[in-house]
């Protein structure tokens, strides 16, 4: 069978050869092991100077599911729940692993992802001033992900309300980042990681989506929280022996501005397929100016791009078209883009 093309997600390629040579001339180098060592060092000091704030704790996870469910419940006593949009990773793809560490998600309804200060006022003084509530799961952390699930972000303003009003409540505020490069370099982002870091309890640097092998790196503002965090990532079963393996990665990921160089990238090649997408005449389900683009696509044009290319299906839309979602990387060639644009012209050409 054929290989298609992947447009399915943006970690379909291993890692950025600088990262894979890296690791292969640190290979016998001896270190002590549970990110104990220099390069986990290395790398924590590199992400707090560009946090802006040295006194930030940063620990290294392998995988984002894995960091939410450590971080959540790192955060949460036995009755106390997270609020989380309503289509946000934790209670849509992510198996019920926060509800199986005995926490409640709180949804909120949310547009093209996003959720606002006003509605997370709203839900917490609904829960403050009901005489039942002693019945309730207790709100006590906003979970968002910037970019969100349909790629679109906050902008500085609308993260500076939400912090405000989670302060104001007594909540932690936790920022899923692992699409975070992709979000930051975006047209019309205006904030940094300075910024984000002013704003959270805590939030995670993607590595896995953005040119590592594995990897997200945690930065905890909130001293509650970092205090016990690293026994808690040794009980959840994310403490990796071979720590160093996320360290190194991290290091070169952010040396020279690599992390940003790639996540341009991937948003370059997006665009071009987005503006092929509306030359064509298509509607998006989201506006998004980041590296995932949802079309609202006709159901005969995705049937014939799916022989040659992997794309992924959303939803149903109408009878004769769906929500799709195409999705760029770090790795993602000019050649495939060039030719997913070539054969999006030429079939909506004959079907005209």
């Amino acid at each position: 069978m054929k290989n298609r093309i992947e447009f399915s997600s943006d970690y379909n390629e291993g890692a950025h050869p600088k990262l894979i040579e890296k690791l292969v001339e640190t290979n016998m180098v001896q270190t002590f092991g549970y990110g104990l060592d220099p390069y986990c060092e290395e790398a924590a000091n590199i992400i707090r100077e560009l946090c802006g704030n040295k006194d930030v704790d940063v620990h290294f996870i392998v995988g984002g599911t894995l960091t939410n469910l450590i971080s959540i419940c790192a955060c949460l006593r036995p009755h106390q729940a997270v609020v989380a949009p309503e289509n946000g990773h934790i209670h849509t793809m992510e198996t019920g692993s926060i509800e199986a560490t005995g926490h409640k998600i709180i949804t909120l309804p949310s547009k093209e992802g996003k959720i606002t200060a006003e509605q997370i006022d709203e839900m917490y003084e609904e829960y403050r001033t009901s005489d039942a509530n002693v019945h309730f799961a207790q709100p006590k952390m906003v979970y968002i992900t910037h970019p969100t699930e349909f790629g679109t972000l906050y902008k500085k303003a609308e993260l500076r309300a939400i912090a405000d009003v989670c302060k104001k409540h007594g909540l932690y505020l936790f920022v899923d980042g692992a699409r975070l490069g992709y979000g930051m370099v975006a047209e019309g982002s205006d904030f940094d990681l300075k910024f984000l870091t002013e704003c959270c309890d805590i939030f995670y640097i993607g590595g896995g989506k953005q040119g590592a092998l594995f990897g997200e790196a945690v930065v905890i503002k909130n001293k509650i929280i970092a205090e016990d965090f690293r026994p808690i990532i040794k009980q959840r079963g994310g403490l990796l022996s071979k720590g160093r393996l996320l360290g190194i990665q991290f290091s070169e990921l952010f040396r020279d501005g690599l992390y940003f160089e790639l996540a341009r990238h991937a948003n370059k090649m997006a665009d071009v397929i987005r503006q092929c997408l509306k030359r064509v005449g298509m509607e998006f389900f989201a506006e998004t100016p980041t590296n995932l683009l949802f079309p609202i696509m006709p159901d005969s044009l995705y049937q014939e791009l799916s022989n040659t290319y992997s794309l992924t299906y959303v939803k149903r839309w109408d009878k004769t078209s769906s929500v799709i979602r195409i999705a760029t990387s770090w790795a993602t060639t000019e050649k495939n883009v060039k030719a997913l644009v070539g054969d999006i012209e030429s079939t909506c050409a004959l079907a005209a």
